[in-house]
């Protein structure tokens, strides 16, 4: 009996077993919807927003005022010694310098002040004068190249060029705006000194084709291409002032003037 009980049990079992594993092929895996997730998640988790936005810097200082810093930030002239001080002045896009370079070409408008009143840069000068150092010595190199080939003396490459180039550009956007800064604040017509900055180095973008025309073995070419655009860069640069220093008083024109001719002064030199 006890053994007819344990065989008719295991042929249950057995009986019970076999359909479930008598077909492989068949059988079916079927996950639990609970266990399904999409990605990126519908709903804002943690630092991922909801919807078709892109996701921020991890470092956001640009898109807050500097109050709201996270990081401790210096007060007073030790501020002026932080990177977090000048992040807000290289907040601009590739469409923002190309508007700008192109403002710069159109000197006539008088504009350029006040699109850039909110978010003067200093990305765009900085690359405007490092551009116009390499290719002031260069140019300024083969075209004294060419000179001595043509009357076929002897030619030496002159290092001083870029050295020269660099004093001239970077000494001129940084020493004129400065003392530019000083007069008006003097005359109380205070303006804002990266707002000056910005002026000027945008102002000398013109200088870039002018020099790459400069390589026309003609002198008198040359003196024309110079003449325009230092005539461009000045007009630029007094237009863009002449409104804001009216407030200065009666000397404003005198002021004016002393800007038109020194912008123009660059050029010739």
């Amino acid at each position: 009996m006890m053994s007819g009980g344990y065989t008719s049990i295991d042929n249950q079992k057995v009986s019970g077993s076999v359909p479930a594993v008598s077909d492989p092929g068949h059988v079916t895996v079927k996950f639990a919807d609970s266990s399904l997730q999409t990605f990126p998640p519908t709903g804002a988790q943690g630092k991922i927003s909801s919807g078709a936005q892109p996701p921020r810097d991890a470092d956001d200082t640009f898109s807050r005022p500097a109050g709201g810093s996270d990081e401790p930030q210096g007060s007073g002239w030790f501020r002026t010694f932080t990177v977090g001080a000048y992040k807000p002045y290289f907040d601009v896009d590739t469409s923002d310098v190309l508007d700008r370079l192109k403002e710069s070409l159109f000197p006539f408008r008088g504009t350029f002040t006040e699109k850039t009143a909110t978010n003067p840069d200093l990305y765009g000068p900085f690359w405007i004068c490092t551009t116009l150092i390499f290719v002031a010595a260069s140019i300024g190199t083969f075209v004294t190249y060419i000179a001595h080939k043509l009357k076929k003396k002897e030619w030496d490459y002159d290092i001083n060029l870029v050295t020269w180039s660099a004093g001239v550009f970077y000494g001129y956007v940084t020493v004129v705006p400065l003392a530019l800064y000083v007069v008006l604040k003097y005359f109380s017509a205070p303006s804002g000194l990266v707002q000056l900055f910005c002026l000027y180095g945008y102002s000398l973008f013109v200088f870039i084709p002018a020099l790459c025309l400069s390589v026309v073995p003609l002198e008198i070419f040359r003196w024309v291409i110079a003449g325009v655009a230092g005539f461009m860069s000045a007009t630029f640069v007094a237009l863009n002032l002449r409104a804001h220093i009216k407030s200065a008083g009666e000397r404003w024109f005198l002021i004016v003037a002393s800007i038109f001719l020194l912008q123009l002064a660059l050029a010739v030199k």
